[in-house]
């Protein structure tokens, strides 16, 4: 079976085309994989009107490309997947509007899919997870999840902003356009690497950012820090903070696989702080490859593949919703 997976919640608007052998647990197969992403003006975050124009731009070229890459016809597509939340409501519309078009037009059954759900299903899918327990990080999600009775279960989360926002915002204020995540791995690498105190917020196995933010942009604005070291002690923090929680969640679940998904699953100092703490608890850790970690149209086309052929289910193309705040955990996972 085929799917076109179309991404649209936030900077980067993706198509992909992909198989799954329709048996349970059949193999799956990328055809095909592009992404266009808009770049914010230096300083400046990701407006949702202008990003959301980018992507009304791209969507007739992106599709176009995917489809002739994965040489094949829209006839033998057999069913569209989209992203219908969480996410930025003048992205999402963009995505949803051609997924509704293209269903009309072609008589194809629309699956929407939760885009947090998808980050997970690809992750599993490439790194060969089992049941891990899930760090979701990235500029819309930071969440720890298990799986238990037929749902994604949030065993701690971001009580304020994500960790990308936490990056973001603070790249913003040193003069550089999102995603900010790479840069300031760089220059915390590149620091001398001289750690200072800042707020450390940690409820349970929530976890907080908004006190951190706060403490190292100001930091910058009275000019007595060293941005690189700066750099340095906010990763070092946000990432303890997360390795903290994380290794709270496998003391009390006992989980033998940690999988890490999101943009942020790039940052190797990330990887390598969860490494000390799952040696430490006899845990493997699974880290989703650097150019599926982030948003992409693949994750879609998976996600709508193993939820199609499992439930059968789609919505009719007048059906076809977005929600701007799509709960993980409210969405029913019954192929697992």
């Amino acid at each position: 079976m085929f799917a076109l997976g179309i991404e649209s919640t936030a900077h980067t608007f993706g198509c992909a085309v992909a198989e799954m052998k329709e048996e349970r647990n059949g193999s799956f197969r990328i055809l095909s994989d592009l992404r266009s992403s808009y770049r914010p003006p230096e300083g400046s975050g990701i407006h949702p009107r202008e990003a959301s124009r980018h992507h009304a731009n791209v969507c007739h070229r992106i599709l176009k490309e995917a489809i002739a890459l994965s040489s094949l016809k829209m006839d033998r597509i057999d069913i569209i997947g989209y992203s219908a939340g969480p996410g930025l409501g003048p992205c999402l519309r963009i995505g949803a509007v051609l997924a509704r078009l293209l269903s009309t037009y072609y008589r194809k059954p629309l699956v929407p899919v939760n885009h947090a759900l998808a980050h997970i299903e690809l992750g599993a899918r490439i790194t060969g997870a089992k049941d891990p327990l899930v760090i979701l990080v990235s500029g819309g999600h930071t969440m720890i999840l298990l799986y238990f009775d037929k749902r994604w279960r949030i065993f701690g989360e971001t009580l304020d902003i994500t960790i990308g926002q936490l990056f973001d915002q603070f790249g913003r204020s040193l003069g550089f356009s999102s995603p900010c995540g790479s840069m300031i791995e760089r220059l915390a690498s590149d620091s001398r690497k001289e750690f200072s105190w800042v707020p450390y917020t940690i409820k349970g196995n929530d976890v907080s950012f908004s006190g951190l933010l706060t403490a190292v942009i100001k930091r910058i604005k009275c000019g007595k820090f060293d941005i690189g070291n700066t750099c340095y002690t906010l990763q070092e923090t946000a990432f303890a903070i997360l390795a903290e929680a994380t290794e709270r969640a496998i003391s009390f679940t006992n989980k033998k696989e940690v999988m890490v998904v999101g943009g942020v699953a790039a940052n190797r100092r990330l990887a390598d702080m969860l490494n000390h703490v799952c040696t430490r608890h006899s845990s493997k850790l699974y880290i989703c490859p650097i150019r599926y970690a982030g948003d992409n149209g693949v994750q879609i086309a998976l996600t709508s593949l193993v939820d199609y052929l499992h439930s059968k289910l789609s919505v009719a193309p007048e059906n076809g919703f977005i929600d701007q705040a799509w709960r993980l955990d409210s969405v029913n996972v019954t192929w697992r």
